[in-house]
């Protein structure tokens, strides 16, 4: 059969020969020895009551679902046109015309076709043209071929496999039609075939193979025609009859089905139009489009192939095991892990923005097990959470054969080049390319940067044309009046509203409603929003700006926060979609007014701007680990000046792709007692999620410090002490652990211990730590080698997760929002510091009172503190108390839906040490291969 695939694929279309009758063959007769006006009838109500019910079904499913049928048309209207427009309103089912001029080119005709290619709630579409080149049908997109005639189908169809693509309406409706007016099996009966497109012929002969007939094919000109029409049992006539062939060839009895528009009344034979029969198929063929739609809108089970690793001994750098190990196609992975072609979004070979429509499409999928990676108090080298967190999705996809997902923060640009290096784990427990990752990624901390300074500068901005211009004069700048006609903007109106000025009109407003519109009265002293950039720079932790002569004396200081402490980075962080995002940016207060009023960016007219800028950053973007497996990278706050986790919809996402008994596994920056405890009363609280199993993270080294051992510092040599055998610091350093393990407990979820394990560590260290750890209440403890060996060293830790999630939890939250700012303070300094009390600073006690009467004190708290210590200072290790807590400023983040205390004397801006990492970077301007990252 294949080559009539080919016939069809070389064969030019000539006018001459044939009729074009494939998607736009459009008149159909039928006659034969019986009268078939009846049975046509019942034929064509019963295809569309079987697509009635089909699109019923699918409407249960979804009541907004309503399939759109496209027609592209150059013809006028015909009978199967007109009878598919009648069904189409019988069934639901809106029809799109696209009419394009007899003259239209392909290239013309084809990017109509595009178009409707793109358009997810178009299922169907037709050609309703003369003669289209091969060219412009096979631009149909197979899957919306409902005429089945675009190569794709046809192939499908002569290859046996059509039960996955579509038959011609046209073939399918002669062929049932002549088994119904034959009322018998078509087993040896011999069926001509004159003057048909190739396309039909091809289809129609398949069908009737199928069928056991004997299918012969003619043209009008063949000078055997006569013979031809004389031995057949039944004729297809494709094209109309020329005058000069007799009616007579064709012998009385014979059953005829025209598949033009020509009708035959000789010799007892009488004509019938048939065109309904393949207008009901048509939209049978669009019901079965848009359940597979709707079938590949459902989760699917993952096909995934895994990366093998080959570790090596001693372990290379973290950057050469990166380029070690070469990548699938980032489309290769979205489409193993059930993603859609249209729901990705590709950045080069191995990035893509995953869409939030995907949310909408899963809604009903059960989410999969929530896993949150925590740690101790750490060492500034870091104790290796996001190590921990690649090894375990790598430990249970990679050799356990679960589905697994890594949701991680995207790395800031300030400690890469500063003291910390990257954020992608490290040895063979990495996302890669590692250097991609920790290096712009897909720019949405750039895109948080351009969208923060942006307010900032129109904070200014305002301030000094408020001050430089009159009532009128503002009003006429911020309403101009275009070509004679004044409109307010929508936000203007949103503002107007909020002021209590219900007016659409800008010539209606009174002076005094116009002062009040164009006023803001920003407060220079109040202003709260800083500018940022992502780079570490002490020297802008204070400045003077406004000191050029054309700012005109609106000079005030100010500073620069590193990006990932703006406001805007913990909106994206915590936001559950667009709609959300918006409205966050809006809320955000950026200074009070004179009167004590909050300012918000909303009253600025700044909102939809920042959601412009912000639009591709709010979708994850998609990496891999080592071994292949799923990795979310979004939002990138830090814990100790922000509350430290990915994103809300990364996690969502994810544990809908995983499915119900799949693992999602995200971190929560620095200790237990700063990310963990924002993770559940901040993050949990807006994403209603809540985690099954907390993984708490731990070092000989970080245990040994807590125990009296010397000082950790980032570039020097480690101590004696840290790299040999010292029990007695390890047992005294584990009171660090307990208290963490105590702190994750409050909160009702189990625990289990991951001990990453240095090759300095000796067996009889980790048995201590593993044994003290489950004494003190972790459901499990488990030594963990995944940076040597990738997902098989973190095996154990992984069946530890699994039968952990397996435990009931009673989660809750550590205080009730009803309590005042101060109190939910103190909770957290107590239960979670070990603190004895709080000491709010008059500026601070002064904050609470403003926020307190501005409707603010009804928000969790995202506490400001050191990351080194459960206490405020740094050099306290171990499990400090009895200790004062000062609180020595309260600030507010009303668009995150937080308030802020700072604790002792924090910094939002990273400064530079003495050597950066940035000595050791380097670009190979031969390879283009960046080297020194870590």
């Amino acid at each position: 059969m294949r080559w009539l695939l080919l016939r069809h694929l070389s064969r030019s279309l000539s006018p001459g020969d044939w009729r074009w009758a494939g998607p736009a063959a459009r008149h159909f007769s039928v006659t034969g020895c019986r009268s078939t006006k009846e049975l046509h009838g019942a034929v064509t109500r019963n295809i569309i009551q079987r697509s009635k019910d089909a699109f019923r079904s699918l409407q249960k499913e979804n009541t907004a679902f309503k399939p759109i049928l496209a027609v592209i048309q150059a013809d006028t209207d015909d009978v199967m046109l007109q009878s598919t427009r009648n069904f189409a309103e019988e069934l639901g089912v809106d029809v799109r015309l696209v009419r394009v001029p007899k003259e239209s080119s392909d290239e013309e005709i084809i990017d109509e076709i595009r178009k409707l290619n793109e358009d997810p709630k178009v299922r169907g579409l037709v050609l309703h043209l003369a003669e289209p080149s091969i060219q412009v049908v096979n631009a149909v997109q197979p899957d919306k071929d409902v005429d089945g005639v675009t190569d794709v189908n046809l192939g499908k169809m002569v290859r046996g496999s059509a039960q996955d693509g579509f038959i011609s309406p046209t073939a399918s409706g002669i062929v049932e039609l002549i088994e119904q007016m034959a009322k018998k099996s078509l087993e040896g009966k011999t069926v001509l075939i004159v003057g048909a497109d190739v396309s039909l012929e091809a289809s129609l002969q398949c069908l009737l193979q199928k069928k056991g007939a004997v299918s012969l094919v003619s043209s009008w000109q063949s000078q055997q025609l006569q013979n031809k029409l004389g031995a057949a049992e039944i004729v297809v006539i494709g094209s109309a009859k020329p005058q000069k062939i007799p009616s007579d060839w064709i012998k009385p009895g014979t059953t005829v089905v025209f598949a033009d528009g020509s009708e035959l009344s000789s010799a007892g034979l009488t004509g019938q139009a048939v065109g309904p029969v393949a207008a009901a198929l048509r939209l049978k063929n669009l019901a079965e489009s848009s359940k597979r739609w709707f079938d590949a809108q459902k989760y699917k089970v993952w096909n995934l192939h895994c990366l093998k690793l080959h570790p090596l001994s001693p372990v290379p750098s973290d950057i050469e095991i990166s380029r070690g190990q070469h990548p699938k196609s980032i489309d290769v992975l979205a489409k193993e892990i059930g993603l859609l072609t249209d729901e990705i979004e590709m950045y080069g070979y191995t990035k893509a923005k995953v869409r939030l429509s995907l949310l909408e499409r899963l809604k009903e999928q059960p989410n999969g097990k929530y896993v949150l990676v925590a740690g101790i108090t750490p060492t500034p080298l870091g104790e290796g959470k996001s190590t921990v967190t690649i090894g375990l999705v790598q430990a249970l996809t990679a050799h356990k054969n679960i589905n697994s997902f890594a949701c991680l923060r995207q790395p800031s640009q300030g400690p890469t080049f500063g003291v910390k290096g990257g954020a992608a784990g490290g040895g063979y427990a990495q996302v890669i390319p590692m250097e991609e990752f920790n290096l712009h990624l897909t720019g949405d901390i750039h895109a948080i940067t351009a969208a923060n300074n942006l307010l900032a500068a129109a904070i200014d901005a305002r301030i000094l044309h408020e001050s430089t211009q009159s009532d009128k004069a503002l009003y006429s700048r911020l309403v101009p009046s275009v070509n004679g006609v004044r409109k307010f903007s929508p936000i203007q109106i949103a503002r107007l509203k909020r002021i209590g000025i219900e007016k659409t009109d800008p010539g209606s407003l009174t002076t005094e409603e116009i002062s009040r519109f164009v006023r803001l009265d920003i407060d220079p002293a109040t202003i709260t929003w800083q500018r940022v950039m992502d780079t570490n720079d002490r020297f802008l932790r204070k400045i003077t700006v406004g000191q050029a002569s054309t700012e005109k004396g609106c000079a005030r200081q100010a500073q620069f926060d590193i990006a990932v402490a703006s406001e805007i980075m913990a909106i994206l962080a915590l936001t559950n979609n667009l709609h959300d995002m918006k409205a966050r940016f809006g809320r955000m207060v950026v200074a009070s007014d004179k009167r004590g009023q909050p300012v918000t960016a909303e009253d600025l007219g700044i909102t939809g701007a920042l959601a412009v800028l912000m639009k591709d950053a709010i979708k994850p973007t998609l990496m891999q680990t080592l071994e292949g497996t799923p990795v979310f990278v979004h939002a990138g706050p830090f814990a100790n000046i922000a509350h430290g986790s990915s994103s809300v919809l990364a996690d969502k996402i994810a544990l809908k792709l995983v499915g119900e008994d799949g693992f999602v596994v995200t971190e929560a920056g620095f200790g237990a007692d700063i990310g963990m405890e924002k993770f559940f009363n901040i993050k949990c609280r807006y994403s209603g999620l809540v985690p099954n199993v907390v993984v708490l993270v731990a070092t000989i080294r970080a245990l040994k410090m807590h125990g009296g051992g010397p000082n950790v510092t980032a570039g020097a040599p480690l101590a004696k002490e840290y790299t040999e055998e010292n029990l007695q610091l390890v047992q005294d350093g584990c009171c660090n652990l307990q208290k963490q393990i105590q702190i994750a407990q409050q909160f009702g979820v189990p625990v289990v211990v991951s001990l990453n394990i240095f090759k300095t560590d000796t067996q009889a260290e980790v048995d201590l730590v593993c044994k003290i750890a489950k004494d003190s209440g972790a459901f499990d403890a488990v030594p963990c080698n995944h940076w040597s060996f990738g997902g098989k060293g973190a095996l154990e830790l992984a069946e530890a997760v699994k039968r952990a999630a397996d435990q009931d939890t009673a989660f809750r939250f550590l205080y009730d929002l009803e309590l005042p700012i101060a109190e939910k303070i103190r909770t957290i300094a107590q239960k979670v510091y070990g603190a004895a009390d709080i000491e709010l600073s008059p500026k601070a006690q002064s904050k609470v009172d403003i926020y307190t009467q501005q409707g603010f004190n009804k928000l969790p708290i995202c506490m400001a503190k050191t990351h080194l210590s459960l206490s405020h200072q740094a050099d306290k290790k171990g499990v400090p108390t009895g200790f004062i807590l000062p609180i020595s400023d309260v600030r507010a983040s009303i668009g995150a839906g937080f308030i802020y205390p700072l604790v002792g004397t924090m910094s939002t801006m990273p400064g530079l040490p003495t050597r950066p990492c940035f000595y050791d970077i380097d670009l190979d301007p031969d390879t283009e291969e960046v080297k020194g990252l870590f």
